[in-house]
Formats: C-alpha cells, structure tokens, sequence
C-alpha cells in the first residue's frame, strides 16, 4: 500500500461508495420509480424494457433509456430530474469512514485529489462544501455530463482528471468500488484500489483482475501517514 501511495501524486475517487453513501437516507430504488413516473409523464413508457421497470438502480434507468435514442429532449430532462435527487441526497450523505481524512491526508502531503462520478459533479461538489473538503479538491470535480454514453467504464471523467491536474496516467491511483471503475481506470491507464465493503466484493474484484483491493480507507490512511524507517 504504501508503494502504490509512493508512486501517486494525484489519487482520484469515485464519490458515491469511497467518499460517502449518497443514498443512505434517500432509497436510491424510491428515486429510480420517481424517474420511470417522469418517463411515462414524457410519454416514453415504451423506453421502459422489463428489466427497466424492475431496476432500483436509477443510473441504471437513465442509462437504459438513453440507450433506446429517444428524443434528446426526453433524456435531458431525466437527467435533470436525477440531478436534483442526487443533490437533494447529498445533503444527508453518510461519510464513508475515513475518507474525509484521508482526502485531507493526501493534499496536505502534496498529492492532488480529484473526484471522478457518474453522479452529477454538483452532487459531489454540494457534499464536499457541507463537509469541509472543497478546498482539498480545489474543484477537480469530474461527473455526469448530458452526454450519457460517457458515464463509466468510459474513462471520460478520468481522463477529464488526468487533464484538469496535469499528472501522467501512470502516476495516478483511482480509488472505487465498482467493476465499472475498474475498466474505466484500465482504459486510461491509471492503477486501481478497488474498496470492497465485504468479502464477496473483494472476491469479485479479485476475479475481475484487480491488484489492489482494500476493505477499509483506514489502511491507506495508515500507510499515507506511517512514518518511514531506515
């Protein structure tokens, strides 16, 4: 761990799951059948497939009708929809532990910490105000865009990192909790730690090829502040 904190000098986080859990008080399945209702108000209920309509995933529902290229017009405003929840949640978004201090860790020892999310960066950037971190991030908040096919495994957000703080692929880490993250941070060429909430997370990381895997922020923190011998 610390040889993989030695050699980065800007670590990139996903933000819902490694910095905080965004839906802790507000069900993410409540905000996926608030965004299927919007989508039969538009009139694009045929947009909703079976799996869809099942789904307590509300990426999961922007992402599937964007898929089906209905009018942009449609999209966009349930894009905007789930940005409002997404901010509205954020505002009673449980830490995750020791990500707050660890954020605080790393730029305090010189390294830049950016954010990369397929939630919207204003989510991300309402969270980092409410706890005193924005200025750790100093605005490198990378997120949601209205073009909906750039959400990850895309590396778009990552790549948007790597330029916004000038730090060569192979000297960044992205911190994330998803296969999703895993792929985009391949793509780009970024090392990966996946954060694995369980054992069979870690299992799944393992299997999907990561090197790196960590059930608590707590060991990087440690390794981060460790002092060094010999």
């Amino acid at each position: 761990m610390r040889r993989l904190l030695s050699n980065a000098h800007c670590v990139l986080f996903d933000f819902d799951g490694p910095v905080c859990r965004l839906f802790s008080a507000r069900p993410a399945d409540a905000i996926a059948h608030r965004l299927r209702a919007l989508a039969v108000e538009l009139g694009a209920d045929s947009l909703l497939t079976p799996q869809l309509r099942a789904s307590p995933d509300p990426q999961q529902v922007l992402r599937g009708i964007a898929r089906h290229h209905p009018s942009p017009t449609v999209v966009h405003r349930i894009e905007a929809a789930l940005t409002r929840e997404e901010i509205s949640a954020a505002a009673t978004a449980a830490p995750t532990p020791y990500a707050a201090p660890l954020i605080a860790a790393l730029s305090t020892r010189g390294r830049q910490v950016a954010i990369v999310t397929n939630n919207s960066p204003l989510a991300a950037e309402f969270y980092l105000r409410r706890q005193q971190l924005s200025g750790y991030v100093a605005g490198r908040v990378h997120g949601r865009t209205r073009d909906i096919t750039l959400l990850k495994p895309h590396p778009d957000v990552v790549l948007r990192a790597l330029r916004s703080t000038g730090t060569p692929a192979g000297r960044a880490l992205m911190i994330g909790d998803t296969s999703t993250d895993l792929t985009a941070a391949r793509s780009a060429g970024v090392r990966f730690l996946g954060y694995a909430l369980d054992d069979a997370q870690a299992a799944a990381f393992r299997r999907a090829g990561a090197d790196y895997v960590t059930r608590s922020l707590e060991h990087v923190l440690t390794a981060l502040i460790a002092p060094t011998h010999g």
